[in-house]
């Protein structure tokens, strides 16, 4: 049976391993989408309807044709077909400048005939709204889901909450907008530079469009700017690159403009939940009812349906979709959790202070995860939870401080799928290769550290392939915290089975049995007969003219389904201004096994980081008049900067030796954490995110009033 060993066995696992890649990044050496320029390349560019609901009513692109320098014009819309969202791709051109390509979309005439749009949640659910797609009343079928007796839940609790809990439309924000590269080498040879979250997903559909074998198609992603669930296919932009490459012969860039990330590339969709929920005088959690919407724009995929972490013998939840005038969602960084334990983790506190209970305590009764349990009382010694005002907005002056905690819970377990090959030359030099990308998250490194690992090498001693479809070792996307161990397993496997090759081939030379052949650092030798050593280079001089090459298998018991995470957040409230500023978040974050410390530590930091956008800053904006989205930039459009992010303190909290995902998990606890520190400090509750400060004078206004 696989295992990773135990943690004082280990050289480069579980340590802080600074990341192979690094130095390319710093310096500019490594490419990204943006980065590849191809001899002879056209740029490409989209024209986008500015109206939120129309019907095509005619397209003009001959003035577009006829400018020099322009090579292409499509048509990205039938006439008579209806635009359903600002954003809707009309028309693209291919021409040998970017400016020219700007022009020529200004050339282009569209004909459209307006029609009636909404773009808020509360307009598309009232009478007479017009519909935009085949929901009644612009709302879908509602999924509910019963557990135990509502009913007798709520006769048995002494304290009852009821609340109204929403998080709004946040956007991706890909610092890296989406885009492609796309060159044909002749009509049945096509090459995709992408900023992509998957690869092979992105190759398949390429292949399909197209009408070619997969093996036709190569996608290319060396380095990646940022997805967070939002690059996984090429989408309408990729199929658009790659046909106008074909039309003109010539590779082709289109890379999506800021504003069109905006209204595009997908979206978190919004969560209006109306809760009522019951605890008994002990302090257990009795009954959960819940009537939840929100909006994914064009589509569905709104909303989480609790009760979340905390466990309820009596619940009911009711939940559906709200279609709007706006672009649709994608998944995004633990689709539907952060909106989960926000409310949540709000109505807890609600709840025990109806108790008068510490709403630690009262998370602990509740609370069946004995990894959580831990994680409170480790979080709390951190953060100095004895700090805590025991009666909300109690401190003094205009500058108050208030502490809060948050909970969260993932899966990112991997899974099968992904194909690995590990290959030990006669030089000494080691490669490891899988179509797997780097999303940025390291797992370049990862690869090298497993495989460093069992040779008992450097990690620079690895030369490292991933993020190219042409090896024809499949992984699966980067999506749900998956990647890690999805790869780990294979990667682990493949090693362990070159090395048992190489072992085979110099035991002779050790006179030595196969099973008694260990690696040290740079060597091999006999556990029986330590005199019976020989370097690495020496063992691989006996392969003479061959390579070993192995591939991985799938080992299940090499991962770890499930992750768990609470947080702490202390925050300072100016109660004349109403601003909110964090002095620190404390991240303690279940990982199994960390196969790099330094890695998993700066994941935990991006996700709270994350989170602190959602809970005090992000917000997308749209106008009722006009159907447009107001902030559809990055200067409207705030995102955490050097001036909103606090201390972080990101506890990995390793304490399995199997490996489970991370990227996700941390952005969860984080919107519920600083709203009960923001309450603690004030003693008024916001319900509603982001919380800025015109939300807090409000409610303070209210309190005194």
């Amino acid at each position: 049976m696989a295992s990773w060993g135990e943690a004082s066995e280990s050289r480069l696992i579980g340590k802080r391993i600074t990341r192979l890649s690094g130095k390319d990044k710093v310096t500019g050496k490594a490419k990204y989408t943006f980065d590849i320029n191809e001899p002879g390349m056209l740029y490409g560019r989209i024209l986008r309807s500015e109206v939120a609901h129309a019907t095509v009513m005619g397209v003009d692109m001959s003035e577009a044709e006829a400018l020099p320098g322009v090579k292409a014009v499509i048509p990205l819309i039938e006439v008579d077909k209806k635009v359903r969202y600002q954003g809707q791709e009309i028309a693209a051109v291919a021409a040998e400048t970017d400016d020219i390509a700007k022009d020529a979309i200004r050339l282009i005439r569209v004909d459209l005939e307006e029609l009636p749009h909404v773009v808020t949640e509360e307009d598309a659910m009232a009478a007479g709204a017009p519909e935009i797609r085949d929901w009644a009343g612009n709302q879908s079928e509602p999924g509910v889901r019963e557990e135990g007796n509502i009913e007798e839940g709520f006769a048995e609790a002494a304290v009852e909450v009821e609340a109204t809990y929403h998080t709004p439309v946040q956007t991706h924000v890909c610092l890296e907008t989406h885009g492609h590269v796309a060159k044909w080498e002749d009509n049945q040879n096509l090459t995709v530079w992408a900023s992509t979250q998957g690869v092979f997903g992105v190759r398949n559909d390429f292949a399909q469009r197209f009408e070619l074998p997969a093996n036709q198609v190569r996608v290319i992603t060396e380095h990646m700017g940022g997805g967070f669930g939002s690059k996984f296919g090429p989408g309408l932009e990729g199929h658009t690159a790659a046909e106008l490459s074909r039309i003109t012969g010539k590779p082709v860039k289109l890379m999506l403009t800021r504003k069109s990330e905006h209204l595009v590339a997908g979206n978190r969709p919004s969560m209006t939940q109306k809760v009522r929920a019951g605890a008994t005088s002990d302090g257990r959690l009795i009954a959960y009812d819940m009537k939840g919407y929100g909006t994914g724009g064009i589509s569905s995929g709104a909303g989480f349906t609790g009760p979340y972490v905390y466990y309820v013998p009596n619940s009911r939840t009711e939940r559906f979709n709200v279609a709007t005038n706006a672009g649709n969602q994608r998944a995004m960084r633990a689709p539907g959790h952060p909106q989960g334990a926000f409310a949540m983790d709000s109505l807890m506190d609600e709840l025990a202070e109806k108790l008068g209970m510490n709403p630690l305590e009262f998370r602990r009764i509740n609370d069946p995860n004995e990894v959580r349990q831990a994680q409170y009382t480790l979080g709390a010694q951190e953060i100095g939870w004895h700090r805590r005002n025991n009666v909300a907005g109690s401190g003094t002056g205009v500058k108050k401080r208030g502490i809060g905690v948050g909970s969260g819970q993932w899966g990112g377990g991997g899974g099968r799928g992904t194909e690995a090959r590990v290959t030990i030359n006669a030089d000494g030099t080691v490669e490891a290769v899988t179509g797997t990308q780097d999303i940025g998250t390291g797992v370049r490194t990862v690869i090298a550290i497993i495989v460093a690992e069992e040779f008992g090498l450097d990690t620079t001693d690895i030369r490292v392939k991933v993020g190219d479809s042409q090896p024809g070792l499949p992984s699966g996307g980067s999506g749900g915290s998956q990647t890690t161990p999805s790869v780990a397993p294979v990667i682990k496997t493949a090693a362990a089975a070159a090395k048992q090759k190489l072992f085979e081939r110099i035991a002779p030379l050790l006179d030595a049995p196969v099973a008694d052949l260990r690696v040290g650092t740079g060597t091999i030798y006999a556990v029986s007969d330590r005199t019976k050593t020989i370097t690495w280079q020496q063992a691989t001089g006996q392969l003479g003219m061959e390579s070993i090459s192995e591939g991985g298998t799938w080992e299940e018991d090499l991962r770890q389904n499930g992750a768990a995470g609470t947080q702490f957040a202390e925050v300072e409230v100016d109660t004349q201004t109403g601003a909110v500023r964090l002095i620190k978040i404390v991240a303690v974050q279940d990982c199994g096994l960390a196969i790099n410390r330094l890695t998993t530590e700066s994941q935990i930091n991006g996700g709270v980081i994350m989170g602190l956008g959602q809970a005090l800053l992000e917000e997308r904006f749209m106008d009722p008049v006009t159907g447009r989205m107001l902030n559809a930039n990055l200067e409207d459009y705030k995102v955490p900067g050097t001036f909103e992010i606090p201390e972080i303190k990101s506890i990995v909290f390793d304490t399995h030796r199997k490996v489970t995902g991370v990227g996700e998990p941390p952005c969860i606890p984080t919107p519920g954490a600083i709203a009960n520190a923001v309450y603690n400090a004030i003693g008024v509750r916001i319900r509603s995110l982001p919380i800025t400060p015109d939300k807090v004078l409000d409610a303070l206004a209210e309190k005194k009033a």
